[in-house]
């Protein structure tokens, strides 16, 4: 990801993508917390696999808003520890497979993005495909569901949140929301959480803006979600407002407020 010059490998069609020295696929933090929520977080890094060297990308553009959801991880971290919740991480960039994104979708391995193409995408046959899935995609999100299977056994009330942020201007356009929620079927617990972040008083808060969930489009909240009938929500923070610590912590401080008190209404 440092190199100086684009290097795309010539295979990256391993049965075992990731090597020794490359990161799992997901991070776990606090799996015996006693919060209701979950919290999980599709984009939390920028990490390509050794075997993939960089893609192929120029010098930097692994660090733009293409290549993960800017500052999100640190807000992740932070209400984990403040609510003690149970948070899982995935640490891959979305370039190298997107894991919000239906296996079926032609977003789910992008060849450019927001103009930047990614060489190391082009032309990919389905075993180079299969061998993203089965390293990246299918471990985190088995994860999601072990986890969430392990708190219906339990008898553990759960309330899904799937955390993203997004760049503040996008195709020449500003975006003026501090934050979105995000839903698609199911409205309950998205509209408390458009009704209390609004009531900050200090925010611009978009309701299905930037974007909306959708199931074609989105895989978490259908899948983990809304196939079990889960109260969750989708909450999308503009990167500029956390790409420090400052802010994430500010963030987080806000958000385990308003986590904390919709949790009784909607863990019932």
């Amino acid at each position: 990801m440092n190199s100086t010059a684009p290097r795309v490998p010539p295979d990256g069609r391993h049965a075992t993508l990731l090597q020794a020295g490359d990161p799992a696929p997901l991070e776990l933090l606090r799996p015996d917390g006693t919060s209701p929520w979950l919290f999980v977080v599709d984009h939390a890094g920028q990490a390509i696999p050794r075997a993939l060297g960089d893609l192929g990308l120029p010098p930097g553009e692994i660090d733009r808003h293409i290549g993960w959801d800017i500052g999100i991880a640190g807000v992740a971290r932070r209400l984990a520890e403040l609510l003690d919740a149970w948070t899982i991480l995935q640490p891959y960039s979305r370039l190298v497979i997107d894991c919000n994104r239906p296996l079926q979708s032609p977003t789910s391995i992008v060849e450019a993005s927001d103009g930047t193409p990614v060489p190391a995408n082009l032309g990919l046959d389905e075993a180079a495909r299969a061998a993203r899935q089965r390293a990246i995609f299918q471990p985190y999100h088995a994860r999601i569901a072990a986890a969430l299977d392990q708190r219906a056994a339990q008898g553990r009330p759960t309330l899904l949140a799937t955390l993203h942020s997004f760049t503040p201007s996008m195709a020449g356009f500003d975006r003026p929301w501090h934050c979105g929620v995000l839903y698609h079927r199911h409205t309950a617990l998205p509209h408390a959480m458009l009704a209390a972040l609004r009531a900050e008083g200090d925010l611009v808060v978009g309701d299905n803006q930037p974007y909306a969930v959708t199931a074609t489009s989105d895989y978490a909240i259908p899948v983990h979600g809304e196939a079990r009938g889960l109260p969750h929500v989708e909450l999308e923070i503009r990167q500029d407002l956390i790409a420090d610590e400052d802010g994430q912590l500010l963030w987080a401080q806000r958000l385990a407020r308003i986590f904390a008190a919709l949790a009784p209404r909607f863990a019932g």
